[in-house]
């Protein structure tokens, strides 16, 4: 297996581990900004629901970088397309979404 393949498959299994346990509703300080805040201002937020949003966040991420991995193994260019512009878009989205939607906050 070439090191491309091998450093693929690492950050993909980082990302889906970081799926995991952002679902189960663990791990809320990794989430940039809340580890920052006050317990004030942290009690203002439904931390299982940002946690579980999250870790949706990770599998699309984890996906993506599989995507990129095949676009490279198969030499498939619109793999490779997809597989960037998710990179790009599901994280912006992921920002403004939780930024702008209600249902994150009690």
């Amino acid at each position: 297996m070439a090191t491309k393949e091998v450093m693929s498959l690492i950050f993909i299994l980082i990302f889906v581990v970081l799926g995991i346990i952002f679902s189960v509703g663990k791990a809320s300080f990794l989430i940039a900004g809340y580890n920052t805040m006050s317990e004030k201002e942290k009690e203002k937020y439904d931390i299982q629901s940002l946690s579980k949003f999250m870790g949706k966040i990770m599998f699309v991420i984890a996906f993506s970088i599989f995507l990129i991995a095949l676009s490279d193994i198969y030499r498939i260019k619109i793999l490779y397309n997809i597989g960037v512009g998710l990179n790009w878009i599901v994280p912006i989205f992921a920002v403004l979404y939780i930024n702008i939607s209600k249902g994150f906050k009690n």
